[in-house]
């Protein structure tokens, strides 16, 4: 069975990306990835998909149809093409033979794999087939704050209640700002927590 990597994070943190490096070093490796696409409103993918929901949901149809802004027709989108998991599953298992891992991205509207439906129907669907983990992409740069920083934690935290799957925390663009300030404000949270 593939390994099923899910990479979720809030918008801009760079999670197309990742999953173009990523996609790049399996490729490297002579492992090429099954990749899934779940962003709608993404103009241009930096890699090639095998299941794209652009070709089955169209995101600006879904905004007029239902009159609703782009947030609302991102999660919306995701609704609808969660309705059809069930043959993604499909496709994904008919090639389970033939390769050793699967790369989803997501939308960067967490509120997906928050509080809606969609999220939790397509993490459940992958993680009862497959070995799956969510890689939480986190904007290094813009969580030098330890507010914000402690923000993004929580939804990491939110989104791995949730799911119920193992997770690993990615910082990325560490090339614009280096992610040490992470270890110490990981230290001190723990450090206040078990004061109690």
């Amino acid at each position: 069975m593939p390994n099923t990597v899910i990479c979720i994070g809030m918008a801009g943190s760079g999670k197309t990306t990742f999953m173009q490096r990523l996609n790049s070093h399996l490729h490297a490796k002579k492992t090429p990835p099954y990749v899934i696409n779940l962003d709608p409103a993404v103009l241009k993918v930096p890699f090639g998909a095998n299941i794209d929901i652009r070709d089955s949901v169209k995101y600006k149809k879904v905004m007029e149809e239902y009159n609703l802004g782009p947030n609302g027709a991102i999660v919306t989108s995701l609704n609808l093409f969660a309705t059809k998991i069930d043959q993604v599953i499909k496709l994904v298992e008919k090639r389970s033979l033939a390769v050793e891992n699967v790369i989803i991205d997501t939308p960067g509207q967490i509120e997906c794999f928050i509080w809606s439906a969609s999220g939790a129907i397509i993490t459940e669907a992958f993680a009862s087939q497959f070995p799956t983990v969510i890689a939480y992409i986190i904007d290094t740069p813009r969580n030098s704050s330890p507010t914000t920083f402690i923000s993004n934690m929580l939804y990491a935290c939110s989104i791995l209640y949730k799911t119920k799957l193992p997770m690993i925390i990615v910082f990325n663009k560490t090339d614009v700002k280096k992610a040490d300030f992470a270890k110490e404000s990981v230290h001190f949270t723990s450090s206040y927590f078990l004061k109690g």
